[in-house]
């Protein structure tokens, strides 16, 4: 068999990083050298590399980050801005995801809120989770369309299949009726599906008062709260700060 054909059935198979890893393989000498095992695992080794990153890519697509610079490796850590490194490197491994638990963080306008809650997302799309972002009112439209359109339930069974939830700048407009009770729907279908990260300037304590309803408040709360990590951010604006820079 020739290397022509081998590297056609390759494509037709789409193994493109077996497909490039034997083709450098057939051009190095220092291959030859190893067993066939050896050769052999390079290979596997080097499609499952490729997969994992178009995964990721297609993931990332997916997750409509806003912050394309978030990362855990550039969150500043220090007391004054309440972030204590332990805790948010205890989160990077996607466990909270896994235990189904979900994060509230609070804190004044600027102080890096969003940008640190697209950082763990995206560093849970790198552990293998699916993520999507969503500012509060763009989801709550989102739903508003659907309902009109008759794709409600079809578009709460997407949401809820998403591993990470991150809903950004809750509690900055006052919530009518139906948008209350599409945000529980929303957070009551994720409840024992997969994770929410929450963003907000009110404190958590005031999060009952501001959804109105007490029933659904009540019922909304037990299920955010439960388990939930809570990182409490302070500080100046960090796009104050940057600006002065």
């Amino acid at each position: 068999m020739t290397l022509s054909t081998l590297t056609q059935q390759l494509d037709t198979l789409g193994f493109s990083g077996f497909k490039a890893a034997l083709q450098r393989q057939s051009e190095d000498a220092n291959y030859m050298q190893l067993s066939f095992e050896e050769r052999l695992y390079g290979l596997l080794e080097a499609e499952q590399s490729e997969r994992t990153q178009k995964r990721i890519k297609r993931l990332l697509s997916q997750a409509k980050l806003k912050e394309r610079q978030a990362s855990l490796e550039l969150v500043e850590y220090s007391a004054k801005r309440g972030l204590e490194r332990s805790q948010i490197l205890s989160l990077a491994s996607g466990e909270y995801i896994s235990k189904r638990q979900n994060i509230l963080i609070t804190g004044a306008t600027g102080v890096g809120k969003s940008f640190l809650a697209q950082a763990l997302a995206k560093q849970a799309i790198f552990e293998g989770y699916s993520a999507r972002y969503y500012r509060v009112t763009r989801l709550l439209e989102e739903l508003k369309l659907a309902r009109v359109e008759g794709s409600y339930t079809n578009t709460l069974q997407k949401l809820s299949r998403i591993n990470l939830l991150i809903l950004d700048d809750f509690g900055v407009t006052p919530l009518k009726s139906d948008e209350l009770n599409d945000l529980f729907e929303v957070i009551e279908d994720r409840t024992l599906s997969g994770s929410t990260i929450i963003t907000a300037q009110l404190p958590v304590k005031e999060w009952h008062n501001y959804l109105g309803n007490a029933t659904i408040a009540d019922a909304m709360m037990d299920r955010l709260i439960y388990s939930a990590h809570r990182i409490e951010m302070k500080g100046e604006s960090m796009r104050k700060l940057m600006a002065q820079k």
